[in-house]
C-alpha cells in the first residue's frame, strides 16, 4: 500500500509542477461579467461526453467521481482518487484584429471511498470560475473655445482572479434503484477589476486607476437524485436531477484609487505615483442563483452509454450587496456518450479503451446590446487503462479530453472567442480501508 501512496504522490507532484510552470491567468473579455467564466464541476471523462453527468452513475466496471450529481457517490465500491490538469488555447477576434493566449493549471483533486454497502463519501477541490481580461478603447476629446487642442484618451479595463470550490459530499442508495446525495461546498477566492484612464498625447498628465477587489468566502449547497430502471439483464435506463441552492456568500469589498505616469509614445505604464484613496467597505454579500440540472442516460453494462442533460440557472437574481448585476437566466443542453468495444479483451488493448464524444450548447448569462452571448463546443476523448489487477481490486485509468469551442459571435462587430481545451485526468480505484479475513 505504501508503494501505491508513493506512486500517487509522485503523480500529484508532477501534475502540480506542470501547472506551476503554465500561465494561470485566463484571457477572456467575457469573464468581466458575473463571477467570471464558469468552469463547471466536471472531470475529464464527463467533459468528453459533452458534459452529460446528471444521470451517469458507473458507465463501465470502474468507479468515477461524479461531482455534478452527489447521488452517484452511492455507487462507489472502492477507494477512488482523481487528479488532473487542464490547458486552454484561446483566439480572440474582433473587427479583423486577433489575439492568442494560453492558460493552464491544476484542474481538480477529488477522493471518494465507500462508507458501507449503501453509501460513500467524497471530498475534493476544483476551480469554479476564472476572471482574466485586459482590453481598452480609445476616444478623442474634441477641442473647445477655451481649449483649442484635442486629447486622446485610453480607457483601460483589466481583471484577474477567480473562485475555487472545496466540497465534501455523501451519497446513499435506497434499495437497488434509487440514490440521493448532497455536497457541502466552500467557495472562496478574489475577483479584482481595474478601470484606468490614460492621456495618450499629454505626457505631463497623470493617468488614474480605480480598483475594485472582492474577496469571497462562504458556504453553498448542492444535491441530487438518480433512479434506475433495468430494461433487461444488461441494459439500464437512468433518470437524474441535481441542483445548487440560491446561496448567499460572504464577501469583503475594497476600493482603491491611484494615479500613475503613462508614456503615450511607448504605451508603457510606469509605477504608481500615489494612492489617492483606499476604502475597505467591510462585509457585504454575494447572492448566487438557483441552478437545476436534468439528465437521462441509457447504457449497456460495460459496453456503451448515451445520454442528454438540460440545465438552467436563475442568474437574473445574482447580486452583490443587494445590487442586481444585470445578468440574464442561463440555459444549456448536452448530448454525448461513450463506447468500450470489449472491456475483457486480452489480445487487443484498444478494445479496452473508452471512446467518448459529445456536444454542448449554452445561452450564457451574458447579454450585450440585447444580444445573447452563446457558447457551443464539441468534445471527444479517450479513457486509457494503465493497469488491471482485478484480483487485487486495483485499477488505473488515464482520461484525456479535447474540447473545441466558441463563445460569442462576429456579427455587428462583436467579440468572438475560439478555444481549444485539453483536460488530462488520472483515476485510481483501489481497496484501501477494507478489512480482509484470512482462514
Amino acid at each position: 500500500m505504501y508503494k501505491k501512496i508513493n506512486y500517487i504522490t509522485a503523480v500529484l507532484v508532477l501534475l502540480a509542477s506542470i501547472s506551476v510552470n503554465a500561465q494561470v491567468t485566463t484571457q477572456s473579455p467575457y469573464s468581466k461579467y458575473g463571477v467570471g467564466n464558469l468552469k463547471g464541476i466536471l472531470l475529464p471523462q464527463f467533459r468528453a461526453m459533452g458534459g452529460i453527468s446528471t444521470a451517469v452513475n458507473k458507465p463501465t466496471g470502474y468507479n468515477n467521481i461524479n461531482i455534478q450529481n452527489p447521488a452517484s457517490y452511492a455507487g462507489i465500491t472502492s477507494t477512488t482518487i482523481d487528479v488532473g490538469i487542464g490547458g486552454t488555447f484561446t483566439n480572440l477576434k474582433k473587427n479583423g484584429a486577433t489575439e492568442n493566449s494560453f492558460n493552464g493549471t491544476l484542474s481538480h483533486l477529488a477522493l471518494a471511498f465507500p462508507v458501507n454497502q449503501h453509501s460513500a463519501l467524497s471530498f475534493g477541490i476544483l476551480p469554479y470560475s476564472e476572471l482574466g481580461y485586459n482590453f481598452s478603447n480609445q476616444q478623442t476629446i474634441t477641442s473647445t473655445p477655451g481649449n483649442p487642442s484635442s486629447s486622446v484618451v485610453n480607457n483601460v479595463y483589466s481583471g484577474e482572479g477567480g473562485l475555487t470550490k472545496a466540497y465534501i459530499g455523501y451519497g446513499y442508495r435506497f434499495g437497488e434503484h434509487f440514490r440521493v446525495g448532497g455536497n457541502i461546498e466552500y467557495l472562496f477566492g478574489n475577483l479584482m477589476e481595474n478601470k484606468g484612464v490614460e492621456f495618450v498625447n499629454d505626457p505631463g498628465a497623470f493617468a488614474t486607476r480605480l480598483q475594485n477587489k472582492n474577496s469571497i468566502g462562504g458556504i453553498s449547497f448542492s444535491y441530487g437524485a438518480q433512479y434506475d430502471i433495468r430494461l433487461n439483464t444488461k441494459t439500464l435506463l437512468t433518470f437524474g436531477y441535481s441542483g445548487s441552492s440560491a446561496s448567499t456568500i460572504n464577501s469583503t469589498r475594497t476600493f482603491m484609487a491611484s494615479k500613475y505616469l503613462y508614456d503615450g509614445a511607448s504605451g508603457e505604464s510606469n509605477v504608481t505615483v500615489e494612492t489617492v484613496d483606499s476604502i475597505a467597505s467591510g462585509k457585504s454579500n454575494l447572492k448566487l442563483p438557483l441552478v437545476h440540472n436534468f439528465g437521462i442516460a441509457l447504457q449497456k453494462d460495460n459496453k456503451w452509454l448515451i445520454g442528454a442533460d438540460f440545465r438552467t440557472g436563475k442568474w437574473s437574481s445574482y447580486s452583490i450587496n443587494g445590487v442586481n448585476q444585470g445578468l440574464q437566466n442561463s440555459q444549456g443542453a448536452s448530448i454525448g456518450g461513450q463506447i468500450t468495444p470489449d472491456i475483457t479483451s486480452i489480445n487487443s488493448y484498444f478494445k479496452r479503451v473508452d471512446y467518448r464524444l459529445g456536444f454542448s450548447y449554452d445561452k450564457t448569462y451574458i447579454n450585450i446590446s440585447d444580444k445573447d452571448v452563446k457558447q457551443m463546443a464539441i468534445s471527444f476523448g479517450l479513457g486509457l487503462p494503465l493497469a488491471n489487477a482485478q484480483t487485487r481490486g486495483t485499477f488505473y485509468k488515464l482520461n484525456f479530453t479535447t474540447e473545441l469551442g466558441r463563445r460569442g459571435t462576429m456579427q455587428t462587430g462583436a467579440l468572438q472567442e475560439n478555444y481549444v481545451s485539453f483536460h488530462l485526468g488520472f483515476t485510481l480505484n483501489d481497496t484501501w480501508f477494507k478489512r480482509f479475513k484470512f482462514d
